[in-house]
């Protein structure tokens, strides 16, 4: 056992250079210097007349604050366990190693999970997400597996602390749904998300078939960032078709059973969108006003277009040939990413939103292309 210990300290000292490593890469002490400059902005009376700006700031503070003290906090329980591994061998005494094993391995998830936030650099990484699940063609098979897709995501948010609104929800014909779509709201969540864009492909026998056959079923993720200016998108009243429906769906006990949900046409690209959650018609018409305008400037940046009215209502089929990822349930286990070539064959894990290692694996192949 004390063999154990002897190996355990070689690899916490060869984490300790590796945290050394991510201090630099984090640029702990520039992060620092920076906010004791922002926050000396907050000791000027007249920086509180700029609500909105006020509000960036603070919250460009603690996001900061929260990267410097979970670096910090990260070293003190490595500094920690190192000396009890020391101890252990100097006193030769076994009953620590399982404390010590553990907890090494808690620091080296935390280390790697650090590490990768490093790669959320994009310019709206850092923004809540709005997700959205669309079946593809086939009816109830390809409904129940968006509503797979929407408990896989939900269940990973839940996971990593971050904070689901339901926005919309269309019930399915049988069982799934037509459409949904949620806000994930949290540091980084769009910098995670954007990973799971794209169409998922399922092979499995159907529920719903008799006959026991093996299905193919196609759905789409849609992930894009809360902007935070998108007033400045301009939508003519002309351009878009509002019609008000009855909530239902997901939302359970907590949604308004009246005719308040409403759903947006814009007839230019056919985008179409629609919120249910809020109390009134008129809160639930800005919000999905506000998801249209965002998704409008996605688009726009994307496809590096000058003007809103350049946008076209082009979208890939959610069909054979354009997944990014295919799930298979028999005659075997396997989901594989088609991008990164990551995969595992816990596909039960995958679906009660263990997805990490397929967000992991796409930032981390997204940073070697930069």
């Amino acid at each position: 056992m004390i063999i154990a210990l002897e190996e355990a300290k070689s690899k916490l000292y060869t984490l300790q250079e590796d945290l050394c490593e991510l201090g630099r890469a984090l640029r702990i002490e520039e992060l620092s210097a920076t906010v004791f400059d922002e926050e000396q902005q907050t000791m000027d009376p007249a920086f509180w007349n700029d609500p909105d700006k006020s509000s960036r700031v603070l919250q460009s503070i603690k996001q900061k604050k929260d990267t410097i003290e979970g670096y910090h906090r990260l070293c003190s329980r490595l500094e920690d366990v190192l000396t009890l591994c020391e101890m252990a061998i100097e006193e030769n005494d076994e009953s620590c190693v399982e404390e010590v094993l553990s907890e090494m391995d808690a620091i080296e998830k935390e280390e790697e999970k650090q590490r990768i936030g490093v790669l959320l650099s994009g310019e709206y990484d850092k923004n809540n997400a709005i997700v959205s699940f669309h079946p593809g063609a086939g009816g109830t098979e390809a409904q129940d597996w968006a509503q797979m897709l929407y408990r896989m995501i939900t269940r990973w948010a839940d996971r990593s602390e971050f904070r689901v609104k339901l926005i919309d929800w269309l019930d399915g014909d049988e069982a799934g749904l037509k459409s949904a779509t949620i806000m994930v709201e949290g540091i980084n969540a769009y910098g995670y998300l954007k990973s799971e864009n794209g169409v998922h492909r399922l092979v499995r026998v159907s529920p719903f078939d008799a006959a026991g056959r093996r299905q193919t079923s196609f759905a789409s993720i849609e992930v894009m960032p809360e902007f935070e200016n998108v007033d400045a998108v301009e939508i003519r009243d002309e351009d878009i078709e509002v019609t008000a429906h009855r909530s239902s769906g997901a939302g359970g006990q907590h949604i308004n059973k009246t005719d308040s949900a409403i759903r947006i046409v814009h007839k230019p690209t056919g985008i179409v969108v629609g919120c249910q959650t809020e109390r009134s018609q008129l809160q639930n018409k800005e919000t999905a006003l506000k998801m249209l305008k965002a998704k409008l400037m996605e688009i726009k940046l994307r496809e590096r277009l000058d003007k809103i009215e350049d946008i076209k209502g082009n979208r890939a089929n959610i069909e054979w040939g354009s997944q990014i990822r295919s799930y298979v349930f028999m005659p075997y286990t396997l989901v594989k990413d088609n991008r990164t070539s990551f995969e595992t064959g816990d596909v039960d894990k995958v679906m009660d939103g263990d997805i990490d290692g397929f967000i992991n694996a796409y930032l981390k192949m997204q940073s070697g292309k930069a």
